[in-house]
């Protein structure tokens, strides 16, 4: 199992461009990010200067989001928002060649919230034209375009909360390139049973990310079966990178004792 952390929840006690070397210091070899910039068109030193600290310290970009609007006021995604979806198209060149300069191949573009000036259908057409420019940008670099389902307890304006609605999105947009993001912590907190599903559907995961629930935090501070869950993602051929994804207790750099914990005999990687 191969395991990556996503700097923007994880070693956040850092600026951002000490993250990179942070995470290759705790022996990951790969890196995944929010869109970490504050438009969809950053200046070029901006885009410069991460580029370069990924690189100076020696992992891989396995993750990038798209422009997803303002996180932390509550923004989940512009694709399919009207007064939002042309700061999103001016986005995808952007984040497209950020990800192919790094051998970045999964690109995430979150859905959006309800915009309560349009109908359900739409909201989901424009959605649509727009996954699908992403799709054929990203296939320029040999990318994927993932789809993600979020919980809607933390996240109750957000309309794709489950694999079935992620996964007709996708079937939806009619591009090869577009896969589920499988964030087991959000269909599991929605109820779903993450097991029979990464039975049934792994061959349709772009991306795993991973938290436990509740909480939040590490796998193994919660109730999620999570050494059941890497032995199922193996037996079930998934050969991606698992995005650590969750909200440490304390420092980052104390909280990976975990992997070793839940190793398998089967030779499961510590990263």
């Amino acid at each position: 199992m191969k395991f990556d952390v996503n700097l923007s929840i994880l070693f956040t006690e850092l600026p951002l461009l000490e993250r990179p070397a942070a995470a290759a210091k705790a022996g990951f070899d790969a890196v995944e990010l929010w869109w970490p910039f504050d438009g969809p068109r950053p200046a070029g030193r901006e885009i410069d200067a991460l580029r370069r600290a990924i690189e100076d310290a020696g992992v891989r970009l396995a993750g990038l989001n798209f422009d997803a609007g303002d996180m932390a006021a509550g923004e989940r995604g512009l694709l399919s928002r009207p007064g939002s979806s042309a700061r999103f198209r001016a986005n995808v060149e952007v984040a497209v060649g950020l990800a192919g300069e790094l051998g970045c191949r999964t690109l995430n573009a979150l859905y959006g919230n309800r915009a309560p000036e349009l109908s359900a259908g739409a909201q989901r057409d424009l959605a649509l034209s727009n996954l699908s420019l992403a799709a054929r940008a990203a296939a320029g670099i040999g990318a994927t375009v993932v789809v993600e389902a979020l919980n809607s307890h933390e996240n109750p304006d957000y309309p794709i909360t489950s694999s079935a609605a992620a996964f007709e999105v996708i079937d939806q947009v009619g591009e090869d390139n577009v896969a589920l993001l499988a964030d087991l912590y959000h269909l599991h907190r929605m109820g779903e049973d993450v097991l029979a599903l990464v039975d049934a559907s792994a061959h349709r995961f772009g991306h795993v990310q991973i938290a436990d629930d509740p909480g939040r935090g590490r796998p193994g501070s919660g109730r999620m079966p999570y050494g059941q869950i890497f032995e199922r993602l193996e037996a079930a051929g998934y050969r991606g990178h698992v995005g650590l994804e969750y909200r440490p207790a304390g420092p980052s750099e104390e909280s990976f004792g975990w992997i070793r914990e839940l190793r398998t005999d089967e030779g499961m990687s510590d990263r």
